[in-house]
């Protein structure tokens, strides 16, 4: 049903809605509260605390008067419980304050303010006591309130039929709530136990649906390998290296070429801490593919990136005949239609690039390899995207030094095998970390001054580019960096680098640094990725309490790459018990994955991975940490589906199907359910 047909709606509010994406009844439905008033628990007048926002029960007990200030209108009136008061201030809503009647009890929620003798609440909303429970707070558009959202989603239910798309079979045995009961429950519980089963029915649903649809991903309909490859020897390969690779690379390497001899399509993820090697790892399968007469296209995030796995593949794979190209956003027009045009012509074995790869313009003459480094910030979108340049099916090489906890994996590598590098290289020499406060700057800055005496090089990381009004007493990297060279590192080479310089510039920075023409290297977080100095042993993190501890983490490997024994320096005058959390699990180990299950543990559901893209649908309910323990069920669930129908083509599972379709398309990509 059309919206503006519903009743309440209209064309003109129709048009709000559409600002939302929401066009039809059913959708509104779907649209779910992000939060919730809690007015289980009203709190006594005497109890309400100033700066906090509360609900509590009064009666209006009078209206004091009305008065104008300017354009603004202010009402007021004296709220009572019979044992304390409060004022209650409406700006501008006549209407609003009218309907508040006079010696009727309400529900009212808002900020207070003033202090415990004169308590005041602007704006408060207030309902009839008999809505005690909690009350849904929807994404809204300038003309839309709450009130209007909550009524014409209470029509809608009473005219809709909630389609039940699990079978009868699997809500019975997870005893769930049916499809109907939990849509109305989610928008209108009635105790936050019904709440959380509501909840429960509608998460379990989502996330079975996305794992269905990565098991499908994987499986890539089954569809065919277009780069079948036969066994090669990598002696040469092996023969070249200056080192000895671990175990854990040679396992993952041999992982890989299994796959590429297989009838279908690699779809494999390494995943490796910081500095474990996984660089490697890719370099022998584009070896191989070269050897039986394939391309490879490697992605990555960052420029700077790009620019290092030119040099490093360059080195591990021209050697032997292999070449190497750069595409890059540094080259001029023409030097990118050469590159691309040697690319078309097979003149270039290994294409190195960021998401420039995926335009339609880039094209190679055999691909049969796409390899994906960091791929949480690119996802199964993305991937597929990559993989769809060759002529049919190649394979897929993901990589990512981000540790997830195996939870959170299960789904965020749902579409992918996996490979893990559980050990670092022979003479790697763990990083000693350490957390100070700002009155050890002076001797941080002679520590770091002593190793750049000795030869070395040191990082300065600061959260901030430039000044600002709301964190001016944070450090910021250019009046760091101003005030670092005219002051306490005055003589010493320093070099600047973040985000918004031009993409020469950072170049032109990294490569000073990397020859060693720079000691000191002032950078915001565009080093966490894929920088590799070896020669780097200090790295100094001001304010390290606006990093979150993964973030910490990821910044810390940029140290610790040579044989020598590194340091990295937390700098923090924060108190916080949640910035000595993180401090304490960064000085305690260098695990990456324990660093994750610790991450996830202090920041809680929902902000577990704060900005990153992991490149999924995106959920309306299910939040991939706070939901965590539903997916071991899921897992089994979904493995049992699959194994039985792995294109959903049973009747029962129709319904599932349509999930799939939906939730999949949404995330710019449609899994055929015919494949």
């Amino acid at each position: 049903m059309e919206i503006k047909f519903l009743k309440g709606v209209g064309p003109k509010r129709a048009e709000l809605y559409a600002k939302l994406g929401i066009t039809t009844a059913e959708e509104l439905v779907r649209l779910y509260p992000k939060d919730y008033i809690d007015f289980t628990e009203p709190a006594k007048i005497r109890d309400l605390q100033p700066g906090e926002t509360q609900a509590f029960r009064a009666v209006a007990d009078k209206k004091l008067y009305y008065s104008q200030y300017g354009k603004t209108a202010v009402y007021k009136a004296l709220l009572t419980d019979g044992e304390g008061e409060i004022t209650a201030v409406f700006f501008n809503t006549k209407y609003t304050f009218d309907s508040l009647a006079l010696e009727k009890e309400y529900l009212f929620y808002g900020k207070i303010s003033g202090d415990p003798m004169h308590l005041q609440v602007s704006s408060p909303l207030f309902l009839p006591v008999d809505k005690k429970g909690l009350f849904p707070k929807y994404p809204l558009t300038a003309g839309l309130t709450r009130n209007m959202v909550s009524a014409n989603i209470e029509t809608a239910l009473s005219v809709l039929t909630i389609e039940e798309r699990l079978p009868k079979s699997i809500v019975e045995r997870y005893s769930l709530m049916s499809a109907q009961d939990a849509v109305r429950s989610i928008h209108f519980p009635k105790s936050r136990i019904e709440y959380e089963k509501a909840r429960k029915r509608l998460v379990f649903e989502e996330l079975l649906s996305l794992k269905l649809g990565l098991a499908r991903l994987k499986n890539g309909g089954r569809q065919l390998s277009g780069a079948v490859m036969n066994d090669v020897s990598l002696e040469e390969f092996y023969g070249s290296l200056p080192f000895e690779p671990t175990k854990a690379q040679l396992n993952a390497i041999s992982d890989c070429i299994e796959d590429m001899k297989k009838a279908y399509p690699m779809n494999r993820l390494i995943q490796g801490d910081v500095g474990s090697g996984k660089t490697l790892v890719a370099a022998a399968a584009a070896y191989f593919a070269q050897k039986n007469g394939f391309q490879t296209l490697v992605m990555t995030p960052t420029e700077v990136l790009a620019g290092q796995h030119y040099e490093t593949f360059g080195a591990f794979l021209e050697p032997l005949g292999v070449r190497v190209g750069l595409l890059s956003g540094a080259l001029t027009a023409a030097e990118k239609k050469k590159v691309r045009e040697a690319a078309l012509n097979g003149e270039i074995d290994v294409l190195i690039g960021t998401q420039a790869l995926i335009q339609k313009s880039t094209v190679m003459k055999r691909l049969g390899l796409a390899i994906v480094d960091e791929q949480h910030r690119f996802g199964v979108f993305q991937r597929s995207e990559l993989s769809e340049k060759a002529e049919s099916a190649c394979h897929v090489l993901a990589m990512s030094a981000t540790p997830i906890p195996r939870t959170l994996a299960l789904i965020v590598y749902g579409d992918l095998d996996v490979s893990v590098i559980g050990e670092m290289p022979k003479g790697r020499i763990p990083v000693k970390t350490y957390a100070v406060d700002s009155s050890y700057r002076q001797r941080v800055y002679a520590f770091i001054k002593k190793h750049i005496s000795e030869g070395y090089q040191a990082f300065i990381v600061c959260p901030l580019v430039e000044e600002n009004e709301r964190f001016s007493e944070k450090q910021s990297a250019v009046k760091y960096y101003e005030k670092l060279t005219g002051g306490d590192f005055s003589g010493i080479p320093t070099g600047l680098l973040y985000g918004k310089m031009k993409q020469a510039e950072k170049d032109a920075v990294m490569r000073d640094f990397r020859d060693n023409r720079l000691k000191l290297l002032v950078s915001t977080t565009v080093i966490e990725v894929g920088i590799d100095v070896p020669n780097a042993v200090v790295m100094l993190i001001e304010n390290a309490e606006q990093f979150g501890l993964s973030q910490l983490h990821q910044l810390r490997g940029r140290v610790g790459r040579g044989g020598v024994q590194s340091y990295c320096i937390l700098m923090s005058d924060s108190k916080t018990d949640y910035a000595a959390a993180r401090f304490k699990a960064m000085c305690s180990t260098t695990d990456g994955y324990k660093i994750a299950d610790t991450d996830l543990a202090l920041r809680g559901p929902g902000n577990f991975f704060g900005r990153e893209q992991h490149g999924l649908p995106p959920m309306k309910v299910a939040d991939l940490a706070d939901d965590a323990a539903v997916l071991g069920e899921i897992e089994e669930l979904s493995a049992e589906i699959i194994r039985k129908d792995p294109n959903l083509l049973l009747p029962e599972h129709a319904g599932l199907a349509k999930s799939v379709d939906e939730l999949f398309a949404k995330g710019a990509l449609a899994v055929n359910s015919a494949q």
